[in-house]
Protein backbone atom coordinates (compact mmCIF):
# COMPACT_ATOMS: atom_id res chain seq x y z
CA UNK A 1 0.00 0.00 0.00
CA UNK A 2 1.15 3.55 -1.11
CA UNK A 3 2.29 5.71 1.77
CA UNK A 4 -0.65 8.24 0.64
CA UNK A 5 -3.56 6.03 0.41
CA UNK A 6 -2.06 4.53 4.17
CA UNK A 7 -2.26 8.06 5.26
CA UNK A 8 -5.79 8.37 3.56
CA UNK A 9 -6.79 5.48 5.47
CA UNK A 10 -5.36 6.10 8.50
CA UNK A 11 -6.88 9.53 8.42
CA UNK A 12 -10.07 8.30 7.74
CA UNK A 13 -10.32 5.82 10.76
CA UNK A 14 -9.06 8.41 12.95
CA UNK A 15 -11.95 11.17 12.05
CA UNK A 16 -14.42 7.90 12.91
CA UNK A 17 -13.42 7.92 16.05
CA UNK A 18 -13.48 11.32 16.49
CA UNK A 19 -17.05 11.61 15.06
CA UNK A 20 -17.83 8.39 17.03
CA UNK A 21 -16.64 9.99 20.31
CA UNK A 22 -14.48 7.50 20.48
CA UNK A 23 -11.76 9.86 20.50
CA UNK A 24 -12.99 12.77 22.86
CA UNK A 25 -13.51 16.29 22.40
CA UNK A 26 -9.54 17.81 24.06
CA UNK A 27 -8.31 14.35 23.92
CA UNK A 28 -4.61 14.44 23.75
CA UNK A 29 -3.62 12.46 20.61
CA UNK A 30 -0.24 10.52 21.41
CA UNK A 31 1.46 9.38 17.89
CA UNK A 32 3.20 6.13 19.80
CA UNK A 33 -0.70 5.06 21.52
CA UNK A 34 -2.61 5.76 17.56
CA UNK A 35 0.29 3.24 16.19
CA UNK A 36 -1.03 0.55 18.67
CA UNK A 37 -4.54 1.62 18.52
CA UNK A 38 -4.39 1.22 14.64
CA UNK A 39 -1.74 -1.30 13.94
CA UNK A 40 0.49 1.32 11.61
CA UNK A 41 3.76 3.20 11.65
CA UNK A 42 4.35 6.30 13.30
CA UNK A 43 4.98 8.31 9.91
CA UNK A 44 1.21 8.01 8.57
CA UNK A 45 -0.03 8.80 11.87
CA UNK A 46 1.45 12.37 11.83
CA UNK A 47 0.92 13.07 7.93
CA UNK A 48 -3.27 12.02 8.85
CA UNK A 49 -3.26 14.12 12.21
CA UNK A 50 -2.11 17.31 9.77
CA UNK A 51 -4.69 16.03 7.23
CA UNK A 52 -6.98 16.75 10.13
CA UNK A 53 -6.09 19.57 11.47
CA UNK A 54 -6.58 21.57 7.89
CA UNK A 55 -10.16 20.49 8.47
CA UNK A 56 -10.37 21.75 12.40
CA UNK A 57 -11.25 18.29 13.79
CA UNK A 58 -7.46 18.19 15.28
CA UNK A 59 -5.63 21.01 16.85
CA UNK A 60 -2.08 20.83 16.47
CA UNK A 61 0.67 22.85 18.06
CA UNK A 62 4.11 22.13 16.85
CA UNK A 63 6.67 21.22 19.66
CA UNK A 64 3.61 20.70 21.46
CA UNK A 65 1.51 17.78 20.66
CA UNK A 66 -2.11 17.17 19.02
CA UNK A 67 -5.26 17.25 20.83
CA UNK A 68 -9.19 16.18 19.28
CA UNK A 69 -10.47 19.42 18.50
CA UNK A 70 -12.33 21.33 21.55
CA UNK A 71 -16.27 21.52 21.43
CA UNK A 72 -18.19 24.83 22.78
CA UNK A 73 -21.77 25.81 22.86
CA UNK A 74 -21.27 28.84 20.45
CA UNK A 75 -19.67 26.72 18.14
CA UNK A 76 -22.26 24.33 18.28
CA UNK A 77 -25.15 27.05 17.80
CA UNK A 78 -23.44 28.73 14.70
CA UNK A 79 -23.18 24.93 13.00
CA UNK A 80 -26.78 25.12 13.36
CA UNK A 81 -27.46 28.13 12.35
CA UNK A 82 -24.76 27.23 9.05
CA UNK A 83 -26.64 24.19 8.69
CA UNK A 84 -29.85 25.96 8.68
CA UNK A 85 -29.29 28.53 6.39
CA UNK A 86 -28.01 25.93 3.49
CA UNK A 87 -29.96 23.33 4.02
CA UNK A 88 -32.92 25.64 3.16
CA UNK A 89 -31.63 26.49 0.29
CA UNK A 90 -30.61 22.85 -1.11
CA UNK A 91 -34.02 21.11 0.09
CA UNK A 92 -35.68 24.75 -2.26
CA UNK A 93 -33.63 23.17 -4.74
CA UNK A 94 -34.37 19.97 -4.47
CA UNK A 95 -37.44 20.34 -4.93
CA UNK A 96 -37.10 22.50 -7.69
CA UNK A 97 -35.12 20.44 -9.46
CA UNK A 98 -35.52 16.66 -8.46
CA UNK A 99 -36.25 14.06 -10.54
CA UNK A 100 -37.93 10.23 -10.26
CA UNK A 101 -34.95 8.86 -9.04
CA UNK A 102 -34.41 11.44 -6.60
CA UNK A 103 -38.25 10.89 -5.36
CA UNK A 104 -37.86 7.00 -5.11
CA UNK A 105 -34.32 7.78 -3.35
CA UNK A 106 -36.22 10.43 -0.66
CA UNK A 107 -39.25 7.29 -0.39
CA UNK A 108 -36.78 4.81 0.08
CA UNK A 109 -34.31 6.35 2.54
CA UNK A 110 -37.52 7.08 4.96
CA UNK A 111 -38.69 3.56 4.69
CA UNK A 112 -35.67 2.15 6.21
CA UNK A 113 -35.44 4.76 8.62
CA UNK A 114 -38.80 3.80 9.81
CA UNK A 115 -38.23 0.14 10.44
CA UNK A 116 -35.62 1.07 13.25
CA UNK A 117 -37.42 0.24 16.48
CA UNK A 118 -36.04 2.49 19.21
CA UNK A 119 -37.44 1.32 22.11
CA UNK A 120 -35.59 -0.82 23.85
CA UNK A 121 -32.61 2.01 23.82
CA UNK A 122 -29.25 -0.48 22.26
CA UNK A 123 -26.47 1.53 21.78
CA UNK A 124 -26.09 -0.48 18.52
CA UNK A 125 -28.96 -0.10 17.06
CA UNK A 126 -29.57 3.55 17.79
CA UNK A 127 -26.56 4.06 15.97
CA UNK A 128 -28.08 2.45 12.91
CA UNK A 129 -30.89 4.89 13.21
CA UNK A 130 -28.46 7.57 13.17
CA UNK A 131 -27.20 6.36 9.97
CA UNK A 132 -30.43 5.86 8.49
CA UNK A 133 -31.43 9.42 9.69
CA UNK A 134 -28.43 10.97 8.15
CA UNK A 135 -29.03 9.06 4.64
CA UNK A 136 -32.28 10.07 4.83
CA UNK A 137 -31.51 14.09 5.46
CA UNK A 138 -29.09 13.47 2.65
CA UNK A 139 -31.46 12.04 0.66
CA UNK A 140 -33.19 15.06 0.75
CA UNK A 141 -30.90 17.01 -0.66
CA UNK A 142 -28.73 15.77 -3.03
CA UNK A 143 -31.97 16.46 -5.58
CA UNK A 144 -30.85 20.20 -5.52
CA UNK A 145 -27.78 19.31 -7.80
CA UNK A 146 -25.80 21.76 -6.20
CA UNK A 147 -22.04 19.37 -5.57
CA UNK A 148 -20.51 22.43 -4.29
CA UNK A 149 -23.10 23.85 -1.80
CA UNK A 150 -24.19 20.22 -0.85
CA UNK A 151 -20.57 19.15 -0.17
CA UNK A 152 -20.53 22.07 2.90
CA UNK A 153 -23.33 20.90 4.07
CA UNK A 154 -22.25 17.86 4.73
CA UNK A 155 -19.20 19.16 6.42
CA UNK A 156 -21.07 21.01 8.71
CA UNK A 157 -23.02 17.97 9.45
CA UNK A 158 -20.24 15.96 10.41
CA UNK A 159 -19.20 18.72 13.16
CA UNK A 160 -22.62 18.66 14.30
CA UNK A 161 -22.05 14.47 14.12
CA UNK A 162 -19.41 15.29 17.42
CA UNK A 163 -21.88 16.73 19.56
CA UNK A 164 -24.72 14.79 19.03
CA UNK A 165 -22.56 11.58 20.69
CA UNK A 166 -21.83 13.65 23.45
CA UNK A 167 -24.92 12.29 25.03
CA UNK A 168 -24.76 8.38 25.85
CA UNK A 169 -27.63 7.65 27.83
CA UNK A 170 -29.63 5.53 25.23
CA UNK A 171 -33.06 5.82 27.05
CA UNK A 172 -32.87 9.50 26.61
CA UNK A 173 -31.81 9.36 23.02
CA UNK A 174 -34.03 6.80 22.10
CA UNK A 175 -37.19 8.31 23.33
CA UNK A 176 -36.58 11.86 22.23
CA UNK A 177 -35.39 10.52 18.35
CA UNK A 178 -38.46 8.24 18.56
CA UNK A 179 -40.48 11.60 18.22
CA UNK A 180 -38.55 12.35 14.67
CA UNK A 181 -40.17 9.72 12.66
CA UNK A 182 -42.98 12.04 12.25
CA UNK A 183 -41.65 14.71 12.03
CA UNK A 184 -39.77 13.21 9.14
CA UNK A 185 -42.78 11.39 7.36
CA UNK A 186 -44.09 15.26 7.29
CA UNK A 187 -41.22 16.26 6.11
CA UNK A 188 -41.33 13.75 3.19
CA UNK A 189 -45.22 14.49 2.03
CA UNK A 190 -44.12 17.98 1.95
CA UNK A 191 -40.89 17.59 -0.03
CA UNK A 192 -42.61 15.11 -2.39
CA UNK A 193 -45.35 17.43 -3.02
CA UNK A 194 -43.35 19.89 -3.72
CA UNK A 195 -44.63 22.40 -0.94
CA UNK A 196 -41.01 24.54 -0.32
CA UNK A 197 -42.32 26.35 1.89
CA UNK A 198 -44.10 23.89 4.48
CA UNK A 199 -40.79 21.90 3.98
CA UNK A 200 -38.41 24.06 4.49
CA UNK A 201 -40.28 25.08 7.87
CA UNK A 202 -40.71 21.60 8.80
CA UNK A 203 -36.95 21.11 8.37
CA UNK A 204 -36.36 24.11 10.65
CA UNK A 205 -38.43 23.09 13.17
CA UNK A 206 -36.87 19.76 13.34
CA UNK A 207 -33.46 21.51 13.83
CA UNK A 208 -34.60 23.29 16.38
CA UNK A 209 -35.63 20.67 18.72
CA UNK A 210 -32.02 19.08 17.76
CA UNK A 211 -30.03 21.80 18.87
CA UNK A 212 -32.77 21.83 22.32
CA UNK A 213 -31.33 18.07 22.80
CA UNK A 214 -27.73 17.99 21.48
CA UNK A 215 -27.19 21.74 23.73
CA UNK A 216 -28.67 19.76 26.99
CA UNK A 217 -24.67 18.62 27.56
CA UNK A 218 -23.75 21.74 27.97
CA UNK A 219 -25.86 22.17 31.21
CA UNK A 220 -26.19 19.00 32.44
Amino acid sequence: MSSLTLTDKVSKMIYKDILSGKLKPGQKLVVAELKERYNVGASPIREALVQLSWNKYVKLEPQKGCWVASISLDELKELFESLRTISQVLLAKAIANGNENWELNVLTSFHKLSKIELKDAELEKLREWEDRYTHFHNALLEGAKSPIMYQFYQDISNQITRYRHLNNNPQVISETYAQYLEEHETMMKFTLSRDSEQATKHLNNHYSKAINLISGYFSA
